[in-house]
């Protein structure tokens, strides 16, 4: 089977104190400590973890400058066979539909079975995976936390759902997944990995190898855009009720009513 598997290189939020710039217009990035986007590292851990069981091949893609490589090659040491960047200055400001849109263009390049991308990335619109399936007219489904070839038409799909429920379903191959965190554990990776794969090649491809139109993508084809960024105020303290459980359902109930809840 061969599994593409889309990733971003993403600010770490365990390694860095958020803060947004003077202006409003972004967050404060120059001393921020960047890794693979938490999600998509579940994604790469299921497409290794399904290549290793019925064979093929895992391939990751970033669609970012060249400092994408680094999260390349971790993922490339984790296991993955290939990895791929997709840069261009032409992309630079795209929307999600825009990414997915480029994505795209490297997909009809190659016979892929499946593609995974996280449930979502650092911006939290988790919208590119849906989007780019969408634009290739694939079976989709989100929020994944189970997988399991059926066959190779097929494949077994979990995901999660309101309530704290899962739904199963058949999904026919080739299809697009977003895979949800804790759907597995990803493996370490250790120097002795980065090290092997530090001299492999990773093609660059831009909008001219891709046959992408510049001015479709980027900050000029851009249908959505930021427009603010900012902090939001804090408010009250949450009040913390303590005693037994039927003496917290009266103080509950007694607290419903004083704000008009219930009479």
């Amino acid at each position: 089977m061969e599994i593409l598997v889309c990733i971003k290189r993403a600010p770490d939020t365990s390694e860095n104190e958020i803060e947004v710039n003077s202006d409003g217009t972004d967050i404060e990035r120059d001393d921020l400590v960047y890794s693979v986007n938490e999600w998509d590292n579940y994604a790469v851990e299921e497409a290794i973890q399904i290549r290793d069981k019925i064979g093929g091949s895992v391939t990751v893609v970033s669609v970012g400058d060249e400092e994408a490589e680094d999260v390349l090659r971790r993922e490339m040491a984790m296991g993955a066979d290939k990895g791929i960047l997709l840069s261009d200055d032409a992309f630079e400001g795209s929307d999600g539909k825009g990414i997915a849109s480029i994505l795209k263009a490297e997909v009809e390049k190659r016979n892929y079975d499946l593609i995974l991308t996280g449930a979502q990335a650092d911006d939290g619109a988790g919208q590119v995976g849906g989007i780019l399936a969408a634009m290739l007219d694939w079976p989709y489904a989100s929020l994944v936390n189970f997988l399991e070839v059926v066959d190779d038409n097929k494949i077994k799909v979990g995901r999660e759902i309101a309530g704290g429920n899962q739904e199963m379903n058949e999904i026919d191959l080739p299809c697009v997944l977003s895979i949800q965190t804790g759907i597995n554990e990803p493996r370490y990776v250790g120097i002795r990995g980065i090290r092997k794969v530090a001299s492999l090649e990773i093609p660059v491809l831009g909008a001219d190898d891709l046959g992408i139109a510049p001015g479709s993508v980027g900050e000029s084809g851009a249908k959505t855009k930021r427009q603010d960024y900012f902090v939001p105020e804090l408010g009250e303290g949450a009040e913390i009720l303590e005693g037994s459980t039927d003496e917290i359902i009266d103080k509950l109930i007694e607290l419903i009513k004083s704000k008009g809840g219930i009479k």
